[in-house]
């Protein structure tokens, strides 16, 4: 799954109803250039890994909620200086002699529920003023409203400053399977 991956979920872990971690049926992650283009690499690396775990009719759902997350990772995660921006090609991963990409997308898959998280460099809080139980607030917001769509198109979402070495913060999505 990737670098020290259940050091990084463990925050994620405790931000769920209690699931025990060697029951997750399946998970992929997926390494994210600094240009925007790596949305679409996302979607698609989306869009086959859902295939392969034969949830294909959750694509629409959770593809919007990838987009949004990863969207605001690129834009609001990076330092200035990584140079987000066009690059040559959408792909998903990082070709050889590239340094480690700073943002990641993680999809878990337990019997119940699809998690997918995006792992980024800032520790700031998701959506700056955003707030989902404050509505009437947040609709004159210059940013922030894809959080909206992550709230309405997932049952739940959340974000955790990562602990131990890893720095940066994860942003999560649930949506709930049913069987």
């Amino acid at each position: 799954m990737g670098t020290n991956g259940s050091t990084m979920l463990e925050p994620l872990r405790q931000g769920l109803p209690p699931v025990d971690p060697t029951a997750v049926s399946g998970s992929a992650s997926c390494a994210l250039p600094a240009r925007f283009e790596a949305v679409r690499g996302a979607r698609s690396f989306t869009r086959s890994t859902l295939s392969q775990w034969g949830l294909d009719e959750r694509f629409d759902d959770v593809a919007l909620v990838v987009s949004e997350l990863v969207t605001n990772a690129l834009r609001h995660a990076l330092p200035e200086d990584a140079g987000v921006g066009g690059g040559p090609g959408p792909g998903c991963g990082s070709g050889s002699g590239e340094p480690e990409p700073t943002v990641r997308l993680h999809l878990m898959r337990w019997s119940t529920r699809l998690v997918c998280a995006v792992r980024d460099p800032s520790e700031d809080r998701p959506g700056g003023s955003f707030a989902p139980e404050r509505t009437q607030e947040n609709c004159d917001l210059e940013s922030g409203r894809g959080l909206f769509l992550v709230d309405a198109y997932s049952d739940s979402w959340g974000w955790h400053p990562l602990a131990g070495r890893l720095t940066g913060k994860v942003v999560w999505a649930l949506f709930m399977l049913h069987e």
